[in-house]
Formats: structure tokens, C-alpha cells, sequence
């Protein structure tokens, strides 16, 4: 796989492809960044952009991540005091989930966000921004999208102003960080700073087949005990033959596939046709589309490897 495979894969839209490959193409290592709102366990859902990030630092990119705990103080989810020691969790859970420690920047947000020239942007991009801009911007990432208190509306701003600050080429996201993104992209430019090339990834489904949500328990922490994954992973949503809004099939492809290189091995009795090997996402799921391979039979596997796959995390974690 060549350094614009490994960048593109498992992504759900690059904005754009062009300036992507003139990013690999530069002299210098490229910086590449995510910011995560520092509110709660880190789950399987951040994990799928920690893998991209995985993915970058060996196609050449050097990686910041954004502990955004002033992001999650606007945002409603805790004192500064709490999403500050969030932060601090977050950081370890990314480090043991395999990022180069070498190429990898750790910054808070607290540590520049209240600077005067940081705030002095904020303002003069607010001037150029509606507030059914702003809101729109949050729709999808927002505590309370239905009546939003006014520090939502700044959210987007500043999350704006950060790529700038950090010197950022490539602003990395989930899908629901599209219209942030998008506002970046237009109005960074009329401040005089450079548009950020944009890659955003799937939102994969919760263990019930709905959108994912800590607050709905459908998730798993990668912290969580060996044993919790396995029960969670086998008590999930995983009807036979169905692809759409399938946890089990989603975790095999955006996380399992990615991490283990030498593919996935699903061991079953000969009776049911013995074990098998695949060793990419795409025979799996042919299998299992046309009935060969049991759910039960893919949920053990998929626990298994879930659980090696986040054994260091549980290690440095101590749980």
C-alpha cells in the first residue's frame, strides 16, 4: 500500500484529493492533526481517527492532538477543573493505543486558546460568520443542538482558529466535523491564514445498531476489562446476512483489518466448516453477506481480537 492508500483507506471523504497529494509530495513532514473534546471515556468511535492517525505518521505526517478541554468546558461537559483531568486520561489511553511517541504533540487547549491573539482572531472571524452559520456548524457535534448557549457558537471559531495556531495541513475528523471543516476552509483564508486540507472519516454504528453515544452505553471504552468487551461485542446488534448499521461488521473493518496485518482468523468446529482465514475486510464480509460465516461465530472473533488489539491500553491503564 503506497503512502496515498494508507492515507485515503477506511475514510469517509478527503477534501480535497488533489492538494492531499500535494501534501505528500512536500520536502517537509507534513502536520496532521485531530482535537478531541476532553468529556468522557475514550471509545472504540475516537479510536477510529487515532487509527488515521496511526496511518499518517507512517505515510510521513508528524501528528498533534488537541486535548480540547476548553472545547468541552464551552460545550457544557464538565468545570475546567474536571474536563482538565479528562484530559489528562485521554492523553495516556492515545499514547497506549500505539502512536509514535517521537512524532506525536500533546497540547491542551488551555495551554493558548485565552492568549489575545488567539481571542483577537476568534473576534474578527466573528464578525465574517452568521450565527445560523455558526449553528449550523454544531449541529451535529452540539450538547444541546435544539437551544444552544452562545459559548456552542464560538466552538466552531475557535476550532477554526486552532488550525491555524497549529500550524495544521491536514485537519482530520469524523464526518461530523464536516461543516466545521467546511467553515475553516472559507474563512481562515479571509484572515490571511492558509485553508487546511480536510479528511474526515465514517461514524461507525453503536453495539445496537444506533449512533453511537456515551451517554446510551452503546459504546466500548478501551480501557474496559477483557471481559466487558467480550460480553459486549457478543450481546451486540450483528442480524445474519446484513451489512447496514452493523457494530460487529464495522469493527472488523475500521479496526480489527487495520491493526492486524496478518488478517483475521475465525476459528469454528468442522462440523460448521472449520476455521477460517481472511485476509482483508472485503472476503469477510462477502462471507458473511452470503450466509458462510455464522454471527456467533464472527462476534467470538471480533472479542478476541478486540480484546489483543486494546490489551496495551488495559496494561497502561492498569484495569
Amino acid at each position: 500500500m503506497d503512502k496515498l492508500e494508507l492515507v485515503m483507506r477506511n475514510t469517509e471523504e478527503i477534501v480535497t484529493v488533489d492538494e492531499l497529494k500535494g501534501l505528500l509530495e512536500k520536502p517537509s513532514r507534513p502536520r496532521a492533526y485531530v482535537g478531541y473534546e476532553t468529556s468522557g471515556k475514550v471509545h472504540l468511535g475516537h479510536m477510529l481517527t487515532a487509527n488515521k492517525l496511526l496511518d499518517l505518521q507512517r505515510a510521513g505526517f508528524d501528528v498533534v492532538v488537541l486535548l480540547a478541554d476548553l472545547h468541552a468546558f464551552l460545550n457544557e461537559k464538565g468545570t475546567l477543573e474536571e474536563v482538565r483531568q479528562i484530559a489528562d486520561y485521554n492523553r495516556d489511553c492515545f499514547m497506549a493505543l500505539g502512536l509514535d511517541p517521537e512524532r506525536t504533540e500533546f497540547v491542551y487547549g488551555t495551554d493558548y486558546q485565552l492568549q489575545p491573539d488567539f481571542m483577537l482572531k476568534i473576534l474578527q472571524m466573528a464578525r465574517n460568520t452568521s450565527l445560523n452559520r455558526a449553528r449550523r456548524s454544531m449541529d451535529e457535534v452540539s450538547r444541546n443542538a435544539e437551544n444552544p448557549m452562545v459559548s456552542q457558537m464560538i466552538y466552531p471559531l475557535m476550532q477554526a482558529v486552532d488550525i491555524a495556531d497549529l500550524k495544521i495541513d491536514l485537519a482530520v475528523g469524523g464526518i461530523d466535523q464536516r461543516k466545521i471543516h467546511m467553515l475553516a476552509r472559507e474563512e481562515l483564508p479571509r484572515l490571511g491564514l492558509p485553508a487546511p486540507v480536510c479528511l474526515h472519516t465514517p461514524l461507525i454504528p453503536g453495539l445496537n445498531g444506533e449512533k453511537m453515544s456515551s451517554s446510551k452505553g452503546n459504546n466500548i471504552a478501551v480501557d474496559e476489562p477483557a471481559q466487558d468487551v467480550e460480553k459486549k461485542i457478543k450481546s451486540a446488534f450483528c442480524p445474519a446476512k446484513v451489512v447496514e448499521n452493523n457494530p460487529v461488521l464495522a469493527i472488523c473493518k475500521y479496526h480489527v483489518f487495520p491493526r492486524m496485518e496478518a488478517g483475521m482468523t475465525i476459528s469454528r468446529p468442522e462440523k460448521f466448516g472449520g476455521d477460517v482465514h481472511y485476509d482483508n475486510y472485503e472476503q469477510l464480509e462477502a462471507d458473511f453477506v452470503s450466509g458462510a460465516m455464522h454471527p456467533m461465530d464472527l462476534k467470538k472473533a471480533c472479542a478476541d481480537c478486540m480484546i489483543e488489539i486494546l490489551a496495551p491500553v488495559r496494561e497502561k491503564m492498569k484495569v
